[in-house]
C-alpha cells in the first residue's frame, strides 16, 4: 500500500516538475541555507508528500537542496527519497551518480585510509570502464574482485561487501544481510548506491564528498528519466540525441577557441576534468619516473574545490604531496613559483603546477614572459642531474578565449594543459560540464588523462554535449559584451566609491585579450583596530549584497557562478569557491560577476544608492 502511494505521488510530480528544476545548475539561491542543505529540501518536500500536495508552485518554493549539481540537486533528492523509501532505508542511505565507477572507488577510498578490507562482487559484469589492475596500481586501492552465481550466494566477509547489479530496470531489489553496499548500474544515466546497515552509516559523507569532488551526482535529466522508469516500471529509455555530431561539434570548438591540434576531453564536470588531469599526470610519473616524490603545486586561495581535490589525492598516497604556492597580494606568482621549483628540482621531485590566470577572486594577471622564462629553465638537482621539468596546468575558467597553449604563445613551448569549467561561458551556465586540452608537448599525457577520465566514468553526457554545442560558438562574443558591461560598472564604481578597492584587469591587459567579466570589490571600512575593521568591511558586503538582490530580485542572484547568459551574480568567496581554503588565505571580499544581457543602468542606480547609505553612516 505505501509503496503504490510513494509511486503515484511520485507520478504526479513528474507531471508538475518546476522547469527550473530541469534547467538551472543550481536551484533557488535566494532561499538557500548551506547549513541546512542536505536536510531542509527532503523535509519540506516530505511534507508536500504526506499532504498529496505535488502542485508546481508548491515544488517551486522548495529550498535548495544540496548545492552547485555536483552534490546533489532536487531531483537527485526525489530519486534517493523514492528508492529509499521503497526499500525501508533513509534518503541519506541512497546516493545517486552520473558515474558508475565512481561509487566504487568511493568506498575503496575510505578503506584504504581505514585499512580495511573490500570485496566486490558481481554476478553479471562489471562496469566497463573499470580496470582493476589500474585502480590497485595508480589509485593505491585494494580489493578482492569476485564473480558470484547470485545475491543469495554471498556469505559473510571480514570487511565491506560491494555488490554490482547490472543494468537492469530501476526497481527494488532484496537485501542481503551480508551485503554491505549495493551498486546498481543503469545504462547511460549512471549508477545508485544503497548503503546497508547503521554500522556504515559513516561512509555515508564520504561517499557525498567523493560526489562532490571527484564526479557529479546524476544529472536532472537522467533523474527524470529514472523516476519514469522507477515510477511505470518500464525499461530504462533514454532520448536519441544527435551525439556523434554534438561530441564533434564541441571538439572543434574547443580546438578553434584554445588553438590547439590535439583532442580535448570534456568532462562531467570541471572538478571531473581536473581528477583525470591529476590521476593521468601521476600515471605517467608512476611509469616514466618510477620511486620519484610527486609534488602538485597549488595556490594557497585557490578555488577550494581544486585545493580539496588536490589534498584528498596526496592523502591516498605516499609518494605525492600538496605544495603551497603564494600567488596574490604581495605574492608574486613567478617569483614564487621560482622559489618551490629549485627546491623541488633540488629533490628530484616531479612539479605539477595548478594555476589559475586571472586569479580568483583577485583577477591577476602574472608577468607572461616571467613566467615562461621560469617554467623553460632547466634546473639541477643536488647531485648534478638534469631535474625533471615542470607541467603547467592552467585553469583559465575566467578568460577561456585567451589562446595560452598556441603555437609560439606563452605556453607552447613548456609542458602545458589548459583546463576550463564549461559550466560558466562555454555553456552560459546551462550545465556543469569542464574540458581540457593540450600543447603538442603532452600528448602521451593526454593519453593518460583520457584513460582516466573514462575509468572514472565521467565523460560529459550527451545533454551536456548538446548544451555546449548550442552555447559555445557563440562563446566569444559573449565574453566580449560581458567584458564591456564590466568595464562600465567598475569605472562607475571608482567615479562614486573612489575609496574602494578594486580587483580588475587593467586597460593594457584588457587589449592582449584578458577581458573578464567578473571582479572583487575591497569595500572601505573603518574601525579602532584590525579585527573591527575586518569586521565592518564584512558586514558591508552583506550588506551591498542583500541590496543588489532585493532590489533587483530578477538578474542580482547570490551564487558563485560566472558566464552566464543573462543578470549579474554575486558572492564572497571565502565563504563559497573557497569553502575549504585554510582560512589565514581566504578572501573576504565581495566578488561579481555580470553578463552580456542586464540592466546596467538599474545596477548602477542601485550601487549609488548604496554609497550614499555608507557616506550617511
Amino acid at each position: 500500500m505505501q509503496d503504490s502511494k510513494i509511486v503515484n505521488y511520485i507520478k504526479d510530480v513528474l507531471e508538475n516538475i518546476p522547469k527550473d528544476w530541469l534547467n538551472l545548475t543550481t536551484h533557488r539561491l535566494d532561499i538557500y541555507n548551506e547549513a541546512l542543505a542536505k536536510t531542509q529540501f527532503l523535509e519540506q518536500f516530505e511534507t508536500l508528500y504526506k499532504s498529496g500536495n505535488s502542485k508546481t508552485s508548491s515544488l517551486n518554493i522548495l529550498p535548495t537542496a544540496y548545492d552547485y549539481i555536483r552534490l546533489g540537486h532536487p531531483l537527485s533528492c526525489v530519486l534517493e527519497w523514492t528508492i529509499s523509501n521503497l526499500h525501508q532505508l533513509q534518503p541519506e542511505q541512497v546516493i545517486s551518480f552520473s558515474s558508475q565507477t565512481t561509487p566504487i572507488l568511493a568506498i575503496l577510498r575510505k578503506n584504504l585510509l581505514d585499512n580495511k578490507n573490500t570485496q566486490i562482487l558481481y554476478t553479471d559484469e562489471l562496469p566497463e570502464s573499470f580496470d582493476a589492475e589500474v585502480v590497485k596500481g595508480v589509485y593505491g586501492y585494494n580489493f578482492e574482485l569476485k564473480k558470484v552465481e547470485n545475491i543469495h550466494s554471498i556469505s559473510k566477509f571480514d570487511g565491506s561487501v560491494i555488490f554490482i547489479a547490472g543494468n537492469g530496470n530501476i526497481k527494488t531489489i532484496e537485501l542481503n544481510p551480508n551485503v554491505d553496499f549495493y551498486i546498481n548500474l543503469y545504462s547511460e544515466l549512471g549508477s545508485v548506491i544503497l548503503i546497508h546497515g547503521e554500522h556504515n552509516d559513516s561512509y555515508i559523507s564520504e561517499i557525498q564528498h567523493v560526489r562532490r569532488r571527484e564526479t557529479i551526482a546524476m544529472t536532472p535529466a537522467n533523474c527524470v528519466i529514472a523516476l519514469k522508469t522507477l515510477a511505470e516500471q518500464t525499461s530504462i529509455n533514454t532520448q536519441k540525441s544527435n551525439y556523434e555530431t554534438n561530441k564533434t561539434s564541441v571538439l572543434n570548438s574547443i580546438k578553434a577557441f584554445t588553438g590547439t591540434t590535439s583532442k580535448p576531453l570534456v568532462g562531467s564536470s570541471g572538478l571531473s576534468v581536473q581528477y583525470a588531469i591529476m590521476m593521468g599526470l601521476i600515471h605517467d610519473a608512476l611509469e616514466n619516473h618510477e620511486g620519484k616524490a610527486i609534488k602538485f603545486i597549488v595556490p594557497t586561495n585557490c578555488y577550494g574545490g581544486t585545493n580539496d581535490q588536490a589534498r584528498r589525492v596526496a592523502a591516498c598516497l605516499n609518494n605525492v604531496d600538496v605544495v603551497d604556492l603564494e600567488v596574490d597580494g604581495d605574492n608574486n606568482m613567478v617569483t614564487s613559483l621560482e622559489t618551490v621549483l629549485v627546491k623541488i628540482a633540488n629533490e628530484d621531485a616531479i612539479p605539477y603546477i595548478i594555476a589559475e590566470i586571472p586569479t580568483n577572486p583577485r583577477v591577476e594577471v602574472p608577468d607572461l614572459e616571467a613566467l615562461k622564462a621560469t617554467l623553460n629553465k632547466t634546473r639541477k638537482t643536488a647531485t648534478g642531474a638534469t631535474a625533471i621539468d615542470p607541467v603547467f596546468i592552467l585553469d583559465q575558467t575566467f578568460c577561456p578565449n585567451i589562446q595560452f597553449l598556441s603555437e609560439r604563445e606563452i605556453l607552447s613551448t613548456v609542458r602545458s594543459i589548459s583546463y576550463a569549467s564549461g559550466s560558466k561561458f562555454p555553456s552560459g551556465g546551462k550545465c556543469t560540464a569542464g574540458y581540457c586540452v593540450g600543447n603538442q608537448k603532452v600528448d602521451a599525457l593526454m593519453e593518460k588523462i583520457e584513460l582516466h577520465l573514462n575509468l572514472c566514468d565521467n565523460e560529459a553526457t550527451a545533454l551536456q554535449y548538446e548544451i555546449l554545442a548550442k552555447q559555445m560558438p557563440s562563446m566569444n562574443q559573449r565574453i566580449s559584451d560581458a567584458y564591456i558591461n564590466t568595464r562600465e560598472f567598475v569605472n562607475f564604481i571608482h567615479q562614486t566609491l573612489p575609496e574602494a578597492k578594486i580587483n580588475f584587469v587593467s586597460e593594457e591587459l584588457a587589449q592582449q585579450g584578458f577581458t573578464p567579466s567578473v571582479f572583487s570589490l575591497d569595500l572601505p571600512t573603518k574601525g579602532n583596530s584590525p579585527e573591527e575593521r575586518e569586521a565592518y568591511k564584512r558586514q558591508l558586503n552583506h550588506k551591498l549584497i542583500n541590496l543588489m538582490i532585493t532590489e533587483i530580485p530578477n538578474e542580482s542572484k547570490y551564487c558563485v557562478s560566472y558566464g552566464q547568459l543573462k543578470g549579474c551574480y554575486w558572492t564572497i568567496p571565502a565563504t563559497s569557491t573557497q569553502g575549504t581554503t585554510k582560512e589565514g588565505d581566504k578572501d573576504y571580499i565581495a566578488r561579481v560577476a555580470l553578463s552580456p544581457d542586464m540592466d546596467l543602468e538599474r545596477h548602477t542606480d542601485v550601487f549609488l544608492e548604496f554609497t550614499k547609505g555608507i557616506k550617511k553612516s
